[in-house]
């Protein structure tokens, strides 16, 4: 699909590239696994469709210029971005704030956890370049809730995708800053399957 980059072209018009995170969900793992924890590792691994889809992940971000990965402890989460990233050429830190929800968790309690590795990444992809996050489908909504991307934005996604998450195995969203505003901007940008662009609705004064 496109890679549309307006954000990129802001902040061209002002002499300097503009800072650009990832949110990466894993590939399919084996769902058949009824046997072992899908929120504490190891956790199920990818089948054969999911680590095709972590190498068609790790195309996209070659193409996109990643610098660097972090990875959830699971390890459908890792096992996708060690594929990604050899693709890429980029080097993989594993870290337990990009882990799945665990049952004794709660939303707030997720997002307390995934913001702080958020403000990391956009640290160092301010200075270093564009950084992914390899997580999973929970984490990812609740950091894009907090940035302030619509209900019906999500919710748009949410309704394609499998367990209602907000982007497929092996999906990503851009996040990116508007230079002129400050506000954050977020868009699907990577989809492994077909799926319906998100069009905002347009409101006439």
């Amino acid at each position: 699909m496109t890679v549309q980059r307006a954000t990129l072209y802001e902040a061209s018009l002002v002499g300097a590239p503009a800072t650009v995170v990832y949110l990466a969900r894993h590939g399919t793992p084996d769902w058949n696994m009824r046997d072992i924890r899908y929120d504490v590792p190891p956790g199920p691994p990818l089948v054969p469709q999911g680590e095709k889809e972590a190498e068609q992940l790790g195309a996209f971000l070659q193409q996109a210029g990643v610098r660097k990965f972090y990875a959830s402890p699971l390890v459908r989460a890792q096992r996708t971005a060690e594929i990604a990233a050899s693709i890429v050429g980029a080097p993989i830190e594993v870290v337990d704030a990009a882990a799945e929800y665990r049952h004794e968790e709660n939303d707030t309690a997720v997002l307390g956890r995934f913001s702080q590795l958020f403000e990391q990444a956009w640290a160092e992809a301010t200075t270093g370049g564009p950084v992914v996050i390899v997580s999973h489908g929970g984490p990812v909504r609740v950091i894009l809730e907090k940035l302030g991307v619509l209900s019906d934005h999500l919710w748009h996604y949410r309704r394609q995708f499998d367990h209602q998450n907000p982007l497929p195995p092996a999906g990503a969203w851009e996040i990116t800053r508007s230079v002129t505003a400050g506000e954050w901007q977020a868009r699907l940008v990577f989809s492994p399957q077909g799926h319906t662009d998100y069009l905002p609705a347009i409101v006439y004064a």
